[in-house]
């Protein structure tokens, strides 16, 4: 027996479905399902907007140039998390801007609020990425608050989050702008690919245009004749005419095929990942892990613990690998000690930030898992506390 930190969402069903509809259709690229898979994953998360593209770190690209393109930004100063995905922090350096490394919250490894309010305090930035960890929802009321009292462009990395909820609502409808991954072994997959959510129709609008070289293609008709009557544009040139500048970050319609099969069993993905995540935390006895508060539901993409020390760590690992369980580490630890982090700022020190470098690891959960391999796992990883 395997147990594998992520398994094939793509079922032979949805294969077969795909080739039938290879078979039918003749154009493959961007069309009319991405559009559909767009309008259906908006009012499954429960924003106004949402614009498919072509992986989740290309979501956190456009999120981060329509920030900086929209013009409502007071400087160039972003809060970005230490505990997260490299991508969620690099298109802020590739822009210019000057990101601040907040540290992560002792229980869900977001961002610690404390030491957020710190930080806005002394910087005044004009943005700030909440990250929802591996599908833990961060303390998005305090956060949200905090955006209320100092003033800014609140953005939400929710890639790993597909289907966890707060309050009743599910994540990544809090912000002005939110990212999602449909990567292989996430919640829900289209192979590669990514969604950028928003509820302003003003950022929808960039997001459209920068997705695919910055023209107006995809502007619904008012507002693309709006742009052409402001720079006099003549009807000839109007399909190729560049408002902004764009990327091709585009995904195609073969991928929102099988995002709208994905579409049809998100429920039912994350019922069976929260209800996985639920057994390993009333079972491990000798590890810490994330923790949530009662109102947020978690759908994480591999359950997140925390060994007691580096040597602990070690032996689990040995014991996991030992039994067919596969493991890694914890995302990429603490951001703030990498390379493409400390060789511009230094190296970030948070204590809850270098637990999860030093200490964290990844358990299997995934809709293959039942409670009785969840029980074997668990058994695994509290005998080798000794």
């Amino acid at each position: 027996m395997q147990y594998k930190l992520a398994e094939k969402i793509i079922n032979p069903q949805d294969i077969t479905n795909l080739i039938g509809w290879l078979k039918e259709t003749v154009q493959y690229t961007k069309g009319e399902l991405t559009v559909e898979f767009e309008k259906q994953w908006a009012q499954w998360i429960g924003t106004k907007y949402a614009v498919f593209c072509n992986s989740g770190s290309s979501a956190n690209l456009l999120m981060a140039y329509t920030a900086l393109l929209g013009g409502d930004l007071k400087n160039k100063k972003v809060i970005v998390p230490s505990v997260g995905w490299v991508t969620t922090i690099s298109p802020f350096i590739q822009f210019g801007f000057e990101p601040i490394m907040c540290g992560a919250d002792k229980n869900n490894f977001g961002l610690d609020v404390g030491h957020l309010e710190e930080l806005l305090k002394k910087h005044d930035p004009a943005a700030v990425v909440m990250i929802q960890v591996l599908g833990i929802p961060s303390n998005i009321y305090q956060i949200k608050s905090l955006q209320e009292k100092y003033g800014f462009l609140l953005l939400d990395d929710a890639c790993a989050a597909l289907g966890a909820e707060y309050d009743g609502k599910k994540v990544g409808s809090f912000s002005d702008m939110s990212s999602f991954s449909f990567y292989f072994g996430h919640q829900l997959s289209t192979i590669e690919g990514g969604m950028v959510n928003t509820n302003s129709k003003k950022l929808y609008d960039l997001l459209l245009m920068l997705r695919s070289h910055g023209w107006g293609k995809d502007l619904d008709s008012e507002t693309e004749s709006a742009f052409m009557q402001k720079y006099g544009i003549d009807e000839f040139h109007k399909p190729f005419t560049f408002f902004v500048p764009g990327f091709n970050l585009r995904s195609t319609d073969l991928n929102a095929f099988l995002g709208l099969e994905m579409m049809k069993k998100a429920d039912e993905v994350s019922t069976v990942r929260m209800e996985n995540h639920m057994v390993y935390a009333q079972n491990l006895k000798t590890v810490d892990f994330q923790k949530w508060n009662n109102l947020s539901k978690p759908c994480s993409i591999s359950f997140g613990a925390i060994a007691k020390n580096v040597a602990h760590r070690k032996r689990i690992v040995t014991q996991l690998v030992k039994n067919n369980i596969e493991t890694r580490l914890f995302s990429a630890g603490n951001l703030g000690l990498h390379p493409f982090w400390f060789e511009g700022y230094g190296k970030f020190n948070h204590p809850i930030s270098d637990k999860v470098h030093s200490c964290g690891f990844f358990l299997p959960n995934n809709e293959s898992l039942t409670k009785k391999d969840i029980l074997y796992i668990t058994q695994v990883v509290n005998k080798s506390y000794d």
